[in-house]
């Protein structure tokens, strides 16, 4: 019996439902104090193959989810400041940044080595269980009135860590997928990496002593580009002005075979209040959150609802095995590592409850490694639940340790 192709709604009216869909969901996990971007993937799993099967995710929601990975991480870099990372790498602070990453990788590693799974399956369960996703941390500090306090700073500047790593080890991963599966040939590739990596460290050293010293001159930076402004007659010119120079960094990783999202990332950082000033950060920051999380970034998450497939997960001992080691890594990482800076006991308890949510980044890894096809569909849609499950019970878990020390 001959089978009939399966049938492909337009463009147009597929972006359509999966944004409404996407945003009505996100908006009832918002009423319940959850990130949006958890409607918004069960979104994405009601109308894909998974449940309806209505929309699947062709090459042009795509292109639309690359454009929402892009203003999610410069979203993620605005809201850092280089110095911060610098400063989270600085005296005890180094030894919670280390075992709150190393431990939960080290510990990914160890169940994908128990599973029998292939070296590039264990290396990327290891990497999203070790990520700490920046923004929903951001957000949930932000809800329970904790992101300036100590502890607050503490859990982001250990996240800001966290994704800086996780994204440089994400570029040599990707670098590493052709390249043949012999000891010389990773070795070979890996110290070419490592090469082109430094050359762009380089740039970014370079680039940001520059900035400083410029901005020793209070506002220099600032008003030369009010002036440049006022010559210019089209409109959005500094949102224009500003991408041009992510999107140069951008083009620059990517030139030297590492992901855009290395480069859109670190620029990002590059940009700050005491660079462009309070009142350009602040729009710059509205419009990009607005393009983002008012269209693409639904479509994203809703696009990986679409791949999400649960029939595909056939080894639930694999699952379950990811999701305790996720909890249990990260918590003890951030806990011992807590102790080892002389912070105390409820205190440290509350820094690894803080680094436990996944969320955003975890997602944008696993999304790009499954498209690179270096994961298969039942990993990838494990780490997708996994980023769910931390996410939705972090800011549980977090109001209660902070009301304990309390």
């Amino acid at each position: 019996m001959e089978i009939l192709p399966a049938f492909e709604l337009p463009f147009f009216v597929n972006i359509l439902i999966l944004l409404v869909v996407a945003r009505v969901f996100g908006e009832i996990m918002e009423r319940f104090n959850q990130p949006a971007m958890i409607g918004e993937i069960l979104a994405g799993v009601i109308l894909g193959p998974t449940l309806l099967n209505f929309i699947h995710r062709t090459e042009d929601i795509k292109v639309i989810s690359e454009l929402g990975v892009f203003l999610l991480v410069i979203l993620a870099g605005l809201e850092i400041n280089l110095d911060d990372v610098l400063k989270s790498i600085r005296g005890r602070n180094i030894v919670i940044s280390l075992l709150a990453f190393f431990l939960p990788i080290l510990s990914g590693f160890a169940i994908g080595k128990i599973f029998d799974q292939d070296v590039m399956t264990t290396v990327f369960i290891g990497l999203c269980v070790a990520i700490t996703a920046l923004p929903v941390s951001i957000r949930i500090l932000m809800d329970l009135g904790k992101l300036n306090s100590p502890l607050g700073q503490k859990i982001v500047s250990v996240a800001i860590f966290d994704d800086v790593i996780a994204l440089t080890i994400l570029g040599i991963l990707l670098d590493l997928k052709d390249v043949e599966k012999t000891f010389s040939s990773i070795t070979t590739t890996t110290i070419f990496t490592l090469v082109k990596l430094a050359f762009f460290i380089l740039i970014v050293v370079i680039s940001y002593r520059l900035i400083k010293r410029l901005t020793q001159t209070e506002n220099l930076i600032e008003q030369q580009l009010n002036k440049f402004l006022s010559v210019l007659k089209g409109k959005e010119s500094l949102f224009a002005i500003l991408f041009v120079f992510i999107l140069v960094f951008a083009s620059l990783t990517e030139a030297v075979g590492l992901h855009f999202i290395i480069g859109s990332f670190v620029a990002a950082m590059l940009i700050n209040k005491d660079v462009i000033g309070e009142k350009h950060l602040n729009t710059v920051h509205n419009t990009t959150n607005s393009m983002a999380m008012g269209f693409l970034a639904p479509i994203f998450f809703a696009g990986i609802g679409l791949e999400f497939k649960f029939d595909s997960i056939h080894n639930y001992l694999l699952l379950i095995a990811i999701i305790a080691v996720s909890f249990g890594s990260k918590i003890i990482g951030g806990f011992v590592g807590g102790r080892f800076a002389g912070i105390n006991t409820k205190e440290s308890m509350v820094l690894g409850i803080g680094l436990n949510a996944r969320g955003i980044m975890e997602l944008v890894i696993a999304n790009i490694a499954y498209q690179a096809k270096l994961i298969n569909s039942e990993i990838f849609s494990m780490l997708v639940i996994m980023g769910l499950v931390t996410t939705l019970s972090t800011p549980f878990l977090l109001k209660r340790a902070f009301k304990s020390i309390e």
